[in-house]
């Protein structure tokens, strides 16, 4: 899950401008529910095409919340961060009726993260020296994960239940205190902190702690209410945990996939550090100066080498692609390994370490 501002772009029109399609409905459903009928409302404008499209477009076509890249693995759920039907758990709610059509409401979901199934996670969360055991050895169970109509609140936090007057709206809906996080109003990395083993790599993902001690585990529990409680025994963040548990963030396919992401990263650094390797070995030899062409020539063919494979990893890394948050924190990791200055001759550039070459 990475950052997104929706003032990145412009919303959609049918859902932002007076007269258009979600005013309209809105209206309608003022009437619906404040009648006494027990019939659904049949929301519909939040499925326009240009809302589709301007999603799509704000998160490069990925899950706000897995990041992985739903126009390859599936179709897309236009998800409502705040469930529009219903609440899991509050059988006499109406859902968030008056947001169904509300822009800052709407986020792209894949399958896996906003319907109720059963997914295959590592069998021990308790620490986490046992959820790596756990997850290396293939030791799995399944659990129900997906968001559907879930919208936990921590115990202060006091539930919209009705429409509130529009003036009075940011303030109600803040004084709920949402334990989901959703990545256009709050900040992932605050909360979500994965793996990074680059001995042998493991797409995890974990709740941030605020202490030094190395981050704990999340267990595979089947309910928001057990892992709240053991996230804060543990002072780990909350809201992490719960959000990694209801989006399902470590359900087996995505460690997979997060896995492959990170052994292609190693590969890349292997080349990367063997080609500057190179370029300092050749940049150091004393030949003759008819040699000299075919010294250079070896030198930039290195150089472009290791060139090529900074510029794929900073790819990875780009807002487009899929688990770049992971990536991040992966290059971040890459970075303090190689940090100690060595001299790079002029056909690698001006920094004097491979750290400053990725971020070039």
């Amino acid at each position: 899950m990475r950052k997104v501002s929706r003032t990145d772009i412009t919303g959609p029109a049918s859902l932002l401008s007076a007269g258009q399609a979600g005013e309209k409905e809105l209206q309608k459903a003022i009437r619906h529910y404040g009648s006494a009928t027990k019939k659904k409302f049949p929301f519909a404008a939040y499925k326009g095409d240009d809302v589709r499209h301007t999603l799509e477009k704000l998160f490069h076509g990925k899950c706000a919340y897995c990041e992985s890249s739903y126009d390859i693995t599936g179709p897309v759920d236009i998800e409502h961060y705040r469930p529009k039907g219903q609440v899991e758990g509050i059988p006499e709610h109406r859902g968030y009726w008056c947001l169904a059509g509300d822009w800052t409401n709407l986020l792209p979901s894949c399958l896996d993260c906003n319907r109720r199934r059963y997914q295959l996670v590592p069998e021990e969360f308790a620490s986490l020296t046992r959820a790596l055991e756990s997850a290396r050895q293939g030791g799995y169970r399944a659990i129900l994960s997906g968001k559907e109509a879930s919208f936990p609140l921590a115990a202060g936090g006091i539930r919209v239940i009705d429409r509130p007057d529009p003036a009075d709206m940011v303030v109600a809906l803040e004084a709920e205190e949402a334990l989901l996080l959703d990545p256009t109003r709050d900040d992932p990395a605050a909360h979500l902190k994965f793996f990074i083993d680059r001995e042998n790599p493991l797409g995890l993902v974990f709740p941030a702690s605020s202490s030094e001690i190395e981050v704990l585990a999340l267990p595979a529990a089947t309910s928001s209410t057990e892992v709240l409680e053991t996230a804060r025994e543990a002072g780990v963040s909350v809201r992490g945990a719960v959000s990694i548990q209801v989006y399902g963030l470590n359900r087996i396919a995505l460690i997979q996939e997060r896995t492959r992401v990170l052994r292609k990263l190693e590969l890349l650094a292997t080349i990367v550090i063997d080609m500057f390797a190179v370029v300092d070995s050749l940049s150091r030899l004393q030949v003759a100066e008819r040699d000299r062409p075919i010294l250079n020539k070896a030198i930039l063919r290195a150089r472009g080498a290791a060139s090529r494979a900074l510029g794929e990893i900073r790819g990875m890394a780009s807002p487009s692609a899929p688990f770049s948050a992971m990536v991040a924190a992966w290059i971040e990791a890459f970075k303090k390994d190689i940090s100690t200055p060595q001299p790079v001759p002029e056909a690698l550039g001006d920094d004097p370490t491979v750290a400053g070459l990725i971020n070039a």
